[in-house]
């Protein structure tokens, strides 16, 4: 190895503060290429079942799925959302609630009144377990197989949600991965510092100083600086619509205005682990 290949080889390998202890490299590995070999975040490779049970959205999607295996299949709507009668069985395990149907602002009534449920529908469909056909949903040959394992099916579930749904549908913010680029920085960030409680804004900073090209994707809104908006997007997708629907978290109700404090759970290192950590 020559002296500019030591140099390179030395600066792409030497933790760094701006990456919260990461190197270049594994930065580069845990966001270009989640859960290979070299990446520094990995799934453990077994996941007791009784970790499984407290995981409200795997928990909403393999009742869906156990729904559409009982019934052969489901009709939905004309406007392909799932039917009423559905909506109010799954939402009555209480998995994922809503504040504006607990409050009693709104009723169940349609898909779209729990984000989570239809979230659960469109992940499944993603991850091949469901297929429409004719105005009816089903189960696949993958998603009747997936139903057998529930290691596998949580893993499926776990990385489709992660890599391949759009977390930005959820939300008027921009368009744009926010948050959800790079996501296993954030779940880095919580297995380092999240046994004690901090803010959200804590990691949203941290995200923000990778990330910044996230920034101009935000403008001044009346008094809402494009940081104040970033770290709220930030905070709504990472944590509320992600880590706490996994159970990874919990995190403190969302007032308008206010940042939030979370912390991590004791299932966040039954779900992930780090395979080498530079400090």
């Amino acid at each position: 190895m020559n002296e500019i290949d030591r140099k390179i080889y030395e600066y792409n390998n030497k933790p760094d503060a701006k990456f919260s202890g990461l190197s270049p490299y594994e930065l580069h590995e845990l966001i270009h290429l989640p859960f290979h070999e070299e990446c520094p975040i990995q799934l453990q490779n077994e996941i007791d079942s009784n970790v499984l049970d407290k995981i409200p959205f795997f928990k909403l999607c393999e009742e869906f799925l156990k729904i559409l295996k009982r019934e052969e299949f489901i009709k939905l709507t004309p406007l392909g959302a799932l039917p009423k009668k559905v909506m109010v069985e799954l939402y009555a395990y209480r998995f994922i609630t809503d504040k504006m149907i607990e409050n009693g602002i709104s009723k169940l009534s349609r898909e779209q009144d729990s984000i989570a449920i239809q979230n659960a529908k469109y992940v499944c469909e993603i991850a091949k377990l469901t297929k429409k056909r004719e105005g009816k949903l089903s189960l696949t040959k993958t998603g009747e197989k997936q139903l057998e394992n529930r290691e596998s099916l949580f893993k499926l579930i776990l990385t489709t949600f992660s890599f391949d749904f759009n977390w930005a549908i959820n939300d008027g913010y921009p368009n744009e991965p926010i948050a959800q680029y790079g996501n296993l920085f954030t779940i880095y960030c919580l297995l380092k510092f999240g046994k004690t409680e901090n803010t959200t804004q804590f990691y949203a900073d941290k995200y923000l100083q990778i990330f910044e090209k996230f920034l101009p994707l935000f403008n001044d809104l009346f008094d809402r600086k494009p940081e104040k908006q970033f770290s709220s997007c930030y905070e709504i997708r990472s944590f509320y619509r992600f880590t706490d629907w996994f159970g990874f978290t919990q995190t403190s109700e969302k007032k308008y205005g206010e940042i939030s404090n979370t912390k991590a759970t004791e299932i966040l290192d039954k779900i992930y682990k780090f395979t080498h950590l530079k400090e």
